[in-house]
């Protein structure tokens, strides 16, 4: 009996060490509503090895929505690495528990998303995405170690952002 309890305690510890200890806890997806650019700005330009993709989107956006399946495929070969995709809408507020939610949740988009509204200082905070932005959307910024190191206006294809994350990765 002595020696099928010490077998049994043997196998037990054997069996519970081979289980890893340790299991990666992934964060929830932060959708807010944001009236200061600075407190959305903060999120990406912080003094880090990850490389943040920007997206500046709007539901009511062709071209936006067009390319957000592309972002999503993009974003899940990434999302191991230091790695951050940041979707910036810029919907109305009124808008936020309705269009973007409810687009967000039929379409599976899962990158962290911040409805900007802060419509009154739009002509401080766009030059300071990049100086050469009319506004347009949409619009696409990468940073790494809060300096943007690529800016795009207009649509970028999959392949095209595939490609320069890569390059700056």
């Amino acid at each position: 009996m002595k020696k099928f309890i010490g077998i049994c305690t043997l196998l037990l510890t054997i069996i519970s060490c081979d289980k890893k200890t340790e299991t990666a806890v992934e964060k929830p997806q932060v959708i807010e509503l944001s009236t200061d650019y600075n407190s959305v700005f903060n999120q990406f330009t912080k003094q880090n090895d990850t490389l943040y993709v920007v997206n500046f989107w709007a539901t009511w956006c062709q071209p936006c929505i067009e390319e957000l399946p592309d972002f999503m495929k993009v974003n899940n070969e990434f999302k191991s690495e230091k790695f951050k995709m940041i979707l910036v809408s810029l919907d109305k507020a009124s808008d936020f528990d309705t269009k973007v939610k409810d687009y967000l949740k039929t379409n599976n988009i899962s990158p962290d998303v911040y409805v900007l509204t802060d419509n009154k200082r739009m002509n401080e905070w766009i030059p300071k995405i990049n100086k050469t932005w009319s506004g347009a959307i949409p619009a696409t910024a990468i940073y790494r170690n809060g300096k943007q190191v690529f800016f795009t206006e207009g649509k970028i294809s999959y392949t095209d952002l595939k490609s320069t994350i890569n390059k700056f990765k």
